[in-house]
């Protein structure tokens, strides 16, 4: 019996984690990074990769997409500096907050939701973008 768990337990290191035993708070901040990442690069391919069924019925077209995100979120498109902020489990959706330091020296919240596929992936299905009230001088 220990033999058994022992293979297992080297199975499961050698595959990697399952992706539905990933936490997925996790999986998405992974998505968001990515995505970010491929509209600095300017990989509209890859940033519309990311892009739940929704959101793809929307914008059937990656540059198209890509597009909207450049004229709309300009400040996930070209973020200064990025960081997580609060992460929310809605049912097996997550809400996730992205703390953004603008372009334009402002300071921003994108609100991301995040939903699952049928292969454990999630995908993004919006994002509502809130300029942050400044705080006091330092």
């Amino acid at each position: 019996m220990t033999r058994v768990v022992s293979v297992a337990l080297c199975l499961v290191l050698a595959l990697g984690v399952d992706r539905a035993l990933a936490d997925p708070v996790d999986i998405a901040r992974s998505v968001i990074r990515a995505q970010i990442q491929a509209f600095l690069e300017d990989d509209a391919e890859t940033a519309y990769s990311f892009a739940s069924p929704g959101i793809r019925e929307k914008f059937p077209d990656q540059g198209v997409f890509f597009e909207m995100v450049k004229k709309s979120y300009q400040h996930l498109y070209r973020p200064g500096n990025f960081a997580f902020g609060r992460s929310k489990l809605v049912g097996d959706e997550v809400i996730q907050e992205v703390l953004i330091s603008g372009s334009d020296g402002k300071d921003w919240t994108a609100i991301y939701e995040l939903v699952p596929q049928p292969d454990g992936s999630y995908k993004i299905n919006g994002v509502v973008m809130v300029q942050t009230a400044p705080g006091p001088a330092l």
